[in-house]
């Protein structure tokens, strides 16, 4: 069976080092579950990334040093607040738009999540005050704890069995704020309430993360999990179109 392409953007305009360093991550973790990384260079052109993304059958939104614009939900820049990426959000958007449109599956990580939810309507912390270390860093493994909904589709996916905890990395300073439209939440930090994923109800994987599975791809089967269910939905995916139209 054909490999599904999945369409993951440059995570940063302007730190290439960073890019270069994290990009390769996540295309293993795709690689790994059996789908072929695309990488959306975030200097093409709109016409260019629409064709490119045209050819895929899954998004992967990464993470970025930047921050979401506010001023996309109403909201001026603090001062904790880190530059915005424009070239990485026209990026996201084209993406997103494609993913709504044709119902492609689409998951989100940690920047990802929250361009995600902004698109959506949502809206973000613009900087966490709490005593849970939601900005570990990449080298640590166990960060905090999540809880899961028991009745989301991640619970389901990510072979946790009876367990509804799961311990997670993190590496964020912004969080959601309010979930954006038809999002719904799948899993939060219980000891401050931070949404720490969402996603949406019906058949289409749409679905984000804060935590980094990426990072945990050898450690973690619930991270091998989420990525393979993500890949596999790729695999079975039809537009939109085509679905109704059996269906009809």
């Amino acid at each position: 069976m054909k490999a599904p392409r999945i369409a993951i953007p440059e995570p940063n305009f302007a730190d290439r080092e960073y890019s270069e360093r994290s990009w390769p991550q996540y295309a293993r973790a795709v690689q790994f579950a059996g789908g072929e990384p695309v990488m959306v260079p975030l200097r093409h052109s709109p016409a260019k990334v629409a064709q490119l993304v045209a050819s895929c059958e899954g998004v992967l939104l990464p993470g970025s040093p930047a921050d979401v614009n506010p001023q996309k939900y109403g909201e001026e820049a603090d001062a904790d607040c880190a530059a915005a990426d424009a070239a990485r959000e026209a990026v996201d958007e084209l993406l997103l738009q494609d993913a709504s449109n044709l119902y492609k599956p689409l998951l989100g990580i940690c920047y990802g999540f929250q361009s995600l939810n902004v698109w959506r309507g949502g809206t973000l912390v613009q900087h966490l005050k709490t005593t849970v270390n939601h900005t570990a860093g990449r080298a640590v493994a166990e960060a905090h704890t999540i809880e899961l909904d028991g009745r989301s589709r991640l619970k389901r996916i990510l072979g946790l069995g009876s367990r509804s905890t799961l311990m997670v990395n993190s590496s964020h300073h912004q969080a959601i704020g309010i979930l954006g439209d038809g999002l719904v939440k799948a899993a939060w930090s219980p000891d401050d309430g931070i949404v720490e994923a969402a996603e949406v109800h019906g058949d289409q994987f749409l679905m984000g993360v804060q935590w980094h599975p990426e990072r945990l791809l050898e450690e973690s089967k619930a991270a091998q999990c989420l990525f393979q269910s993500f890949v596999d939905a790729a695999a079975a995916w039809e537009p939109r179109m085509i679905r109704e139209s059996v269906a009809d």
